[in-house]
């Protein structure tokens, strides 16, 4: 189970990738957080927390691979 947080975006001190969409989150975007509770209880922290556009977590799994 993940555990989910929506960030409005003003807090971003730096920009990310989304693993969604493999594109660049822009500083002050509204996005999610996502982080898997078996990490959280390994204490892994920041390190396995992963930020997604909003409209790439609600699609996540109805989304086909990329081909590469």
């Amino acid at each position: 189970m993940y555990r989910v947080r929506s960030l409005t975006g003003s807090s971003s001190s730096k920009p990310y990738r989304c693993p969604g969409c493999d594109q660049i989150i822009t500083l002050a975007t509204p996005h999610i957080v996502a982080w898997l509770e078996e990490d959280e209880a390994l204490q892994a922290g920041a390190d396995f927390r992963r930020h997604w556009h909003k409209v790439c977590w609600t699609k996540k799994n109805t989304r086909r691979p990329k081909q590469r």
